[in-house]
């Protein structure tokens, strides 16, 4: 297949520094960029928890406790 393009000539100033830096020329280059953009996600991400997520977020480490309470309290009657 091929796919013309319009670029900016700063965008194709890079692309032909990091095409020539890997010994490849800009059109090669290009249609690796494609097929690694077209991949799917080898492995998605597992679900977290919220106290997983903020405990790698910058929160991390500041001393809030996120974890919940196992105390399911007490039975009421109603």
């Amino acid at each position: 297949m091929t796919i013309t393009l319009d670029i900016k000539p700063e965008l194709e100033a890079e692309l032909a520094a990091q095409a020539a830096a890997r010994g490849l020329d800009v059109p090669a280059y290009a249609a690796i960029l494609l097929e690694q953009a077209a991949q799917p996600a080898e492995h998605p991400k597992p679900k977290q928890t919220l106290a997983e997520f903020f405990m790698e977020s910058p929160l991390a480490g500041s001393g809030i406790n996120l974890e919940r309470d196992k105390d399911p309290g007490r039975d009421i009657e109603l």
